[in-house]
């Protein structure tokens, strides 16, 4: 999958649309879900997750592979995006009703109910971890990318990647100790 991939990429850096928009398939769930799970609402997500494949888009010419799925600069620019939407964010909507296609599909209207649940709790634990952690641990546990992939994606070294994961997870035990073991 990697050398089609970069096959999709290198016609997309010559200007295919169709190419991209591959691309944009392939890669705008993941992005949208990172996005989501930083941010309070579905319009904000969908707002952001926009503003990523556009600036992809206009910045292609820049991208360069350096051995790490296109994903990784994908997730960088995702990062980046959520971290200038809360600096110049003065307020923000509310949280709406989880969207089903974020998560599998629920059978029942008790389990829409459970899945809102769920994605609150997830929030607010996520929001009390440093933006970093916040990246690592989604990237990590949510997207299944490696620590390779997410040391590039976030311009940091593996080890770093591996202490901020370390952290965060400590500082989630020390917070909900009877729901994460030890």
């Amino acid at each position: 999958m990697r050398e089609s991939e970069e096959k999709l990429v290198q016609k997309a850096k010559n200007g295919d649309a169709e190419s991209f928009g591959a691309l944009y398939d392939l890669y705008m769930p993941r992005i949208y879900r990172f996005v989501f799970l930083r941010t309070r609402g579905r319009e904000d997500a969908e707002d952001l997750t926009h503003q990523v494949f556009m600036n992809a888009w206009q910045n292609l010419h820049r991208y360069e592979t350096r051995g790490f799925p296109f994903g990784s600069w994908l997730y960088r620019i995702a990062s980046n995006a959520v971290i200038d939407y809360y600096r110049t964010a003065k307020a923000h909507a509310p949280l709406e009703a989880v969207p089903e296609e974020v998560f599998a599909e629920p059978n029942t209207m008790g389990d829409v109910v459970d899945t809102a649940i769920n994605l609150d709790r997830i929030r607010i634990t996520l929001a009390s971890l440093e933006p970093d952690q916040q990246n690592v641990l989604l990237m990590k546990f949510v997207d299944d990318m490696t620590n390779k992939e997410i040391a590039d994606a976030l311009g940091k070294t593996e080890g770093a990647v591996r202490v901020i994961q370390h952290r965060a997870i400590k500082k989630l035990r020390s917070l909900h100790p009877q729901e994460i073991g030890e």
